[in-house]
């Protein structure tokens, strides 16, 4: 079927055209007027809207944030402690919950309660229910609050000694970063059917936001579910026609052999389809600037008794990342505290000191707080840069408390970075944040909140065109992509989002507001939020 969509106004990420043809889930032609006379089976009107590629969040948890909009919906109810506790409670007696099954949600954030200036507690969940097992996760997912039942459960006591990279707060049920995986060997595991079944809810919703590409970390929701499974649901929906979005799984492993393992099954950077293949391995190098486990090499500004702390140990993650790199896999690792970064800056050079590699587009997920010193290294080092704009709207409330005013000024200091030559991708790292694209678009030219906090570094702010490249041919590669995928150009696939306002000429402060109308995968529909 040959289809000409005309009378746009088509952003193509190297120009602008008002025409294109779409045949065989590929764009075939680009232009303007002059395609009107081409012979075509349909031609498409889009009345004057703006075009542009499809986005593609570089780093987001697509069947975590699947799970997300199944499990209890905490971000939409943290204005106060109270709020969110109400609606648990609704929410517990609203839902049908089976024996050996969890009460789960996720998204409180205790500097958003107005009637508390704390973070929930054990005693909390235990005056609402404590025959269940309840575990609620802070928005960054580096802290969660459990109820007694739960801490009864999984056998932590007083007497538990907090891990390497995690502690534990018994008396308020409080766990962070990997003190939270004692949970995992009692998660309660879901089946093919129902992974399937986040991974489509999930895909739907992304689709909403005009995202047809996403760069995943799966492997980590359910530890004790091999990552065979996973792969399998993808491929699944893959055959089925039911995978609306395009997938790359950032890998995510912490131990060594099962890593290798992995790669010796044949899982290595690039192996599958368009709609399915591996990316990179995927390590979680440190806590949240939120949740102050972000590990900094000074300590915390406004709690002085902590440094946060990183969750593998130097050598790990030079055992991790070396061993990648020889066996020619891509590696992106979060870090968003200076001294986690530090010790994968080294873990990086010593992999490429070893076997050098000059396209290997190693990544830094996040690289929020940074030094000078840093950013040089960083640039020497050719990595990729997964940025997320869309985290400007929390934490310009409070990086400088945080971190003090002279590292908050070297720190989200992507601009920079993509002025001296990496390629910075950009995303949502949903469930962290709703993957509103339009919203991360404006936040990166703003440099405020959209409640409007800020600026904050405005020197460090994107121009619309580099924020909307940062979402379709930048985030492509992220993933080896660029030279089919990222851009409406001929011989590229057909992905491609109708919006109701252009970018370029929308306030800065308005630019959240745009809405998408349509979405198109392969040329196809698969989402339609237009009134017509």
């Amino acid at each position: 079927m040959k289809k000409l969509y005309y009378n746009a106004n088509v952003y193509t990420t190297e120009g602008f055209s008002t025409s294109f043809i779409v045949e065989d889930n590929i764009f075939t032609k680009v232009g303007n007027d002059e395609l009107l006379n081409e012979e075509v089976d349909e031609k498409i009107d889009l009345k004057g809207k703006f075009v542009c590629p499809s986005f593609n969040d570089s780093h987001m948890h697509l069947l975590n944030y699947g799970q997300s909009l199944i499990n209890a919906k905490l971000n939409e109810h943290t204005s106060s402690l109270m709020e969110m506790l109400n609606y648990l409670k609704d929410f517990i007696s609203s839902s049908n919950i089976k024996e050996g099954q969890w009460i789960r949600g996720r998204g409180w954030n205790q500097d958003y309660f107005t009637d508390v200036d704390r973070m929930p507690s054990k005693k909390d969940l235990d005056e609402i229910n404590n025959d269940i097992p309840i575990v609620l996760y802070r928005a960054c997912g580096h802290c969660c609050v459990v109820n007694s039942r739960m801490l009864e459960t999984v056998g932590i006591t007083p007497d538990t000694v907090s891990p390497d990279g995690g502690a534990i707060d018994y008396e308020n049920g409080l766990l962070f970063d990997n003190a939270i995986d004692f949970l995992d060997p009692y998660v309660p595991i879901p089946d093919k059917q129902r992974i399937k079944e986040m991974i489509k809810a999930s895909c739907a919703a992304l689709n909403s936001f005009g995202i047809t590409s996403s760069q995943t970390d799966d492997y980590g929701v359910f530890r004790q579910l091999p990552f065979e499974v996973i792969n399998e649901a993808y491929k699944e929906l893959e055959e089925s026609g039911e995978l609306t979005v395009r997938v790359y799984e950032q890998s995510n492993f912490t131990d060594l052999n099962e890593f290798k393992r992995f790669v010796e099954s044949g899982n290595t950077t690039g192996a599958g389809t368009d709609m399915f293949k591996i990316g990179p391995l995927k390590l979680l190098g440190d806590g949240s600037l939120g949740g102050r486990t972000a590990h900094l090499s000074i300590p915390y500004n406004d709690d002085p008794s902590t440094y946060g702390f990183s969750l593998f140990s130097d050598q790990q993650f030079k055992d991790m990342i070396t061993y990648a790199n020889d066996h020619d896999m891509q590696v992106a690792v979060h870090a968003i505290g200076d001294r986690c970064l530090d010790k994968v800056l080294d873990a990086y050079e010593y992999a490429l000191n070893k076997k050098p590699r000059e396209d290997h587009r190693h990544g830094i997920v996040h690289c929020q707080i940074s030094r000078k010193d840093q950013l040089d290294r960083m640039i020497r080092l050719k990595m990729h840069i997964y940025a997320q704009s869309i985290f400007l709207d929390y934490d310009n409330h409070i990086v400088e408390d945080r971190v003090g005013k002279d590292l908050a000024s070297t720190s989200y200091n992507w601009k920079t970075l993509m002025d001296n030559g990496l390629s910075v991708s950009n995303g949502s790292d949903a469930p962290v944040e709703i993957p509103d694209v339009l919203k991360g678009i404006q936040c990166a030219v703003t440099r405020t909140s959209i409640d409007g906090t800020g600026p904050y570094l405005i020197d460090q702010a994107f121009s619309v065109k580099e924020a909307i490249d940062s979402f379709t041919i930048n985030s492509a590669e992220a993933s080896f992509e660029e030279n089919h995928k990222g851009r409406i150009k001929e011989g590229y696939l057909a992905d491609f989002v109708v919006l109701d306002e252009d970018p370029f000429k929308t306030a800065k402060t308005e630019i959240y507001k745009i809405k998408v109308l349509k979405t198109y995968l392969n040329g196809t529909c698969v989402y339609n939020g237009s009134p017509d």
